[in-house]
């Protein structure tokens, strides 16, 4: 939305990115190289959004140059690729010590497996893990109907279901014994 890519943001991002310059911008990685497993975007959105203000033409409509424009989403896709890439590679070693070899796989879907830097990120952290890559085909990384589905098919399985007097939670737990979530963007 900032960068007037319009909707869904995911596709836009990238297919700006591909004409854009990813080293132009060097936007933070937020926690990247800490121990655990959080992550958090809200440090590099805050900072795309103030790059991309300050380098809005002064014209009423203050738009952005293309070019600027495509070297952001290139910078910023850049960004998230690598945040995402180090909290990966961080959960992965701690699951190898759970996790025997011959079982060991990362498994990536819903609409961030649809980009290409991302899963070729992914695909080279888990090898160099020693894990499989398993990831749907183009196709099926659209949006996350197919996954939120498969929970219920699977909280079905198990005998656990909801009356239609339910509430829907945006964050509901697939696993109800799982530590509550910690970090910056979660709602209590």
């Amino acid at each position: 939305k900032l960068l007037g890519l319009g909707f869904p943001g995911g596709p836009a991002v990238e297919r700006a990115a591909r004409e854009g310059d990813p080293t132009r911008f060097p936007l933070p990685r937020p926690l990247a190289g800490r121990p655990g497993c959080d992550f958090s975007f809200s440090g590099l959105k805050t900072a795309v959004r103030q790059l991309a203000e300050s380098l809005k033409t002064d014209d009423a409509a203050g738009t952005l140059d293309p070019r600027d424009r495509a070297d952001i989403a290139a910078s910023f896709q850049a960004a998230a690729a690598d945040v995402l890439a180090d909290r990966t590679e961080n959960a992965m070693a701690l699951a190898s010590d759970l996790v025997p070899p011959g079982h060991r796989r990362l498994v990536v879907a819903g609409g961030v497996a649809a980009n290409l830097l991302l899963r070729e990120r992914l695909e080279v952290s888990a090898r160099t893990f020693g894990y499989g890559f398993v990831v749907p085909p183009l196709k099926l990384c659209t949006d996350n109907a197919a996954m939120i589905a498969w929970a219920g098919a699977e909280r079905l399985a198990l005998g656990l279901a909801d009356g239609l007097e339910a509430s829907p939670r945006a964050r509901s737990p697939l696993d109800p014994e799982a530590a509550p979530a910690r970090g910056a963007g979660v709602k209590a």
